[in-house]
């Protein structure tokens, strides 16, 4: 059971980080943040809730099974804003 949590946290850790460390450094040297970057700036500390963080697409068309990414590159779910629960939405 412990070797199926850790591989579970694992790919939350991995999915956390999107298309990887390049992607985020390209973000960032155009000045730009990444979704979770962007999501953790507009809601409330501590209550966005993620949805469908590990799922991934099963397009085999123009080379994509080659490009799968945790969350297929959209980060989904839902926060606080003020007193509003709001869902928000990312590329």
């Amino acid at each position: 059971m412990k070797e199926l949590i850790n591989n579970l946290e694992e790919l939350n850790r991995k999915a956390e980080k999107g298309g990887g460390d390049a992607r985020i450094e390209k973000q960032h040297s155009v000045g730009k943040l990444t979704a979770r970057e962007r999501i953790d700036l507009l809601l409330e500390k501590g209550s966005f809730i993620e949805l469908d963080k590990l799922v991934t697409h099963r397009c085999t068309d123009f080379g994509m099974e080659k490009q799968k990414f945790a969350g297929d590159g959209v980060v989904t779910g839902y926060g606080m804003i003020g007193k509003r629960l709001v869902y928000v939405f990312a590329p």
